[in-house]
């Protein structure tokens, strides 16, 4: 049966599911960081090298672009597919897309087409899993859903960490960068099955006021405030999840050391600290937390665009895992409080609006780090491709710096918008 109470559920296997289907998402995000160089060098460095940056941030930010359009189009219908059924789709689909991945070169057609196609599959899977578990998170714990949905969210960078490593392991070892797809694909088959056999509440327990598909896209279109936090979700995912996907490929070769490695530490970070979420919010309540989360992520960004060595880099890391680890379950548990009505629509906006944003935000990002490459190159392509030693990294860290730095102007802008928002409710509660 698709169908249960609440009180007739496994609240504890549910919630099982969802972690590792979270996990697996997870995973899947920082496999993509750990193999865009081997993608690069295999795949677009050959196509186009003095293009390869914005061709590469078109390719990881293909997957946020699958994200977006499953949240967006699935949302509102998932009453209709069950959470079940909504999640063995999403391991179906990560699978594909991990397939038309690994055999990107041997399709038959350009491998960087390949590699968009394959990567906005496994991002409709991603989306899948986003989908359904806030609102089945929400549903099984409707008594404490901050606590909850940061917990849950605490196995993301818990799956970026796994991921991670598994790929620094498989490089170290010296073996094929597509082994990871493999292990990815057994981990979709686990939380399928784990799915599979487990009884859901209806997708209609998710909110304090269920209503139908219909009801819920009417009272969004009647709430137009919802559209401010949508916008806002677009700054706070994307100050997250493109750093995320960049790190690797613009540090590497700066700061003595992988920078695949500070994906994993900021990762980590960020799972012991949503552990925390309850108790801060408590203290700041969910916009203070905001801003909170915010002002340390502009300090990082920036610091991270000036880092020359591990040292430093580590605490740029610090500060910007910090500020971005409470964004996206903040974001999340703030407009399930203020829009009930909206139901799971206002999970999809909110995902789909951020997911879209860092599709958009990763090109620019590869496009402002090829610019950087040849300014400071004197505007010669052929100095970038035979640049070494002391001139190369000049030219890596002048794109890393333009780079990070760009993106640090979202956070810094989130600032001033969440405090007035803070001023308004204050005000509000007054009158």
């Amino acid at each position: 049966m698709q169908t249960a109470t609440t009180d007739t559920l496994r609240r504890g296997r549910l919630f099982i599911v969802a972690l590792l289907a979270l996990f697996t998402a997870g995973a899947a995000v920082s496999m993509r960081a750990a193999t865009a160089v081997h993608m690069r060098g295999e795949y677009l460095d050959p196509i186009d090298a003095a293009n390869a940056g914005a061709m590469l941030g078109t390719v990881l930010g293909a997957a946020f672009a699958g994200f977006a359009i499953t949240l967006l189009l699935v949302s509102a219908v998932l009453a209709k597919i069950g959470f079940r059924n909504a999640l063995i789709a999403s391991a179906a689909l990560m699978m594909l897309g991990f397939a038309i991945v690994a055999g990107a070169g041997s399709l038959g057609i350009s491998p960087y087409t390949a590699l968009y196609i394959g990567m906005v599959i496994q991002g409709l899977g991603w989306g899948m899993v986003e989908t359904v578990i806030n609102p089945l998170t929400s549903a099984v714990y409707a008594e404490d859903r901050v606590s909850r949905l940061s917990i849950l969210h605490a196995w993301y960078p818990a799956g970026v960490v796994g991921g991670a490593l598994m790929g620094l392991a498989i490089d170290g070892a010296a073996l094929p960068w597509r082994l990871e797809l493999v292990v990815l694909a057994v981990l979709c088959v686990v939380f399928a099955a784990l799915a599979w056999s487990e009884k859901f509440p209806p997708v209609s327990a998710s909110t304090d006021a269920p209503v139908t598909p219909g009801e819920m896209i009417k009272a969004t279109i009647q709430s137009p405030t919802i559209f401010v936090w949508v916008f806002l979700m677009m700054f706070t995912a994307a100050a997250e999840f493109a750093p995320g996907q960049w790190v690797d490929v613009a540090l590497t070769q700066i700061v003595g050391m992988r920078g695949i490695w500070l994906l994993v530490y900021v990762s980590a970070l960020m799972f012991v600290m949503r552990h925390f979420a309850g108790p801060l919010v408590r203290v700041l309540g969910n916009v203070g937390l905001l801003i909170m989360s915010a002002v340390f992520t502009t300090i990082g960004l920036y610091a991270l665009s000036m880092v020359d060595g591990p040292i430093g880099a580590i605490l740029a890391s610090t500060a910007w895992g910090f500020g971005v680890c409470f964004f996206w379950p903040t974001m999340l548990a703030t407009v399930a409080e203020r829009y009930p009505r909206s139901g799971t629509m206002v999970f999809g906006l909110m995902g789909a609006a951020g997911a879209a944003c860092t599709w958009v935000v990763l090109p620019f990002l590869g496009a402002v780090s090829d610019s950087a490459k040849l300014e400071a190159a004197g505007g010669d392509p052929a100095v970038v491709a035979a640049a070494q030693g002391e001139q190369l990294q000049q030219i890596l860290a002048a794109a890393a710096e333009a780079s990070f730095r760009s993106i640090a102007v979202i956070p810094l802008v989130l600032i001033f918008i969440f405090s007035a928002i803070a001023i308004a409710d204050r005000l509000r509660k007054k009158a």
